[in-house]
This record gives structure tokens, sequence and C-alpha cells, in this order.
């Protein structure tokens, strides 16, 4: 999974290529509907739709699309696995788990099997066409109050096994950041936070992944609290 922070800005910007979409849902009415509204939102194109989770992998895999935005809850082959098998098979690609409750249990799997985050199903039209914006610019996309709960399940499953292993030096200031991003802060709030730019923070996270040698933001959370390098009681 690609989610390096740097780059020129996300697709879909002035002057660049569209952000191009795929809708999965195994309730026709609803993801025909999200598709119509996401289908006339400035910077992206719909370019495919799937029913259920096999659908959908055959989908993706013929549009090679930016972002998916997946249900969780599917026949045939739930969004969990959905989740996994693309992105073994297209690994660029940016997940958005669709639900209908924030109270979810499979917040974790979701994030540990490849997803960018979490989207609730009764979101605006522009909440969700910003969330499909901010993934594909490679931030993560989990509110603040799932977040708790994000770190709150990595804390129970990890548990048994957090321990205390040689790890890569991390800097102050990028364990400020790194705080900040397990918060459920996405660039621009943590850089308010801080008091530096929203630049030096795309930096600092891209120097976090490279330093921990992980792919995405919400695996350096997970790192992070699995080998205690984050203070969270």
């Amino acid at each position: 999974m690609d989610d390096d922070d740097s780059g020129s800005g996300p697709a879909g910007a002035d002057g660049a290529e569209p952000i191009r979409v795929v809708v999965v849902d195994d309730q026709e009415l609803f993801r025909r509907g999200l598709t119509m509204l996401l289908g006339v939102e400035p910077g992206l194109e719909v370019v495919g739709e799937a029913g259920d989770g096999i659908a959908a992998t055959d989908v993706v895999v013929a549009t090679v699309p930016d972002v998916v935005l997946l249900d969780v809850r599917m026949p045939k082959r739930s969004g969990l696995q959905a989740c996994m098998k693309i992105k073994e098979l297209v690994p660029s690609v940016k997940i958005i788990m669709l639900t209908v409750s924030d109270e979810e249990g499979d917040l974790y799997e979701s994030v540990k099997n490849g997803a960018s985050g979490y989207l609730l199903k009764d979101s605006s039209i522009d909440e969700v066409a910003q969330a499909v914006r901010v993934v594909a610019e490679g931030q993560s996309l989990i509110s603040p109050s799932m977040a708790v709960k994000l770190i709150d399940e990595f804390k129970e499953m990890s548990r048994a096994e957090r321990e205390q292993v040689p790890t890569p030096r991390l800097t102050e200031r990028e364990l400020e950041v790194l705080r900040l991003v397990a918060r459920g802060l996405n660039n621009r709030d943590a850089a308010r936070e801080l008091f530096i730019s929203e630049n030096t923070v795309k930096n600092h996270v891209r120097n976090i992944l490279e330093k921990l040698q992980l792919h995405s933001r919400m695996e350096a959370v997970m790192y992070a609290v699995r080998t205690k390098l984050l203070d969270i009681p």
C-alpha cells in the first residue's frame, strides 16, 4: 500500500486527471445513488461499481481505480475479505470501508487488511467526496472518536504479544506527529496543533514510515502501540 504523503497533490486537482472511484455495495439503491452523486462531483470519476465482494475484486482489477468505497457487509465475499484480496492484487488502490455504525468490531481487521479508513453510510455526499480526495492524497480517514476505539482495540489485540524490541529512533517531533496521527488528526489539523506547516507534517510522516519500514499511517500507529513507542495508557 503506497501511503507516501509526498507529492505535488492529489489526483483530481486543477489540471490533473480526475480521481477514479469504484463503488461497492450490495444495496443497489444506495450504490446507484452514491454512484450518481459522486459522478457529478468535480475532480471525481466513477469508473465501476459492484454488488458483492467477488465482483468488486474483478471490477477493481479491470479498472485499477484510485479509490474504492467498499461496504463492510456483503454476500459471496465480505468487505474484509474483498479488502484483503484487492490490496493483494492492486496494492496501489486506496480503500474506504463503508459502515452503518462506528461501533463496527471489524475496524481493526479492516485497517490491518489495508483499508485507509472508515466512512459512515449516513455521511453527506460532500463528506464522501472529501473523504475520497483525502484518501487519494495518501492520508488516512478516521474520525477522532473512531481513532480512540481503534487504539483501544490495538491495545487489547496486542497486549499479549506486546514486547520491547529494538526500534529505529524517532525524533521528539516525529513522536509528536505520530501521537497526533494516532488521535485521528489529518495533516492540516496536526500542523495547526504543532504550529508548523502542513508540508512539514507530511515530511515527518514520510520519515516515520521510512524509518519504521511501513507503508501506511495506520500501520505506523499499530506498530507504535505494539512496541510501546507511544505512551498510551
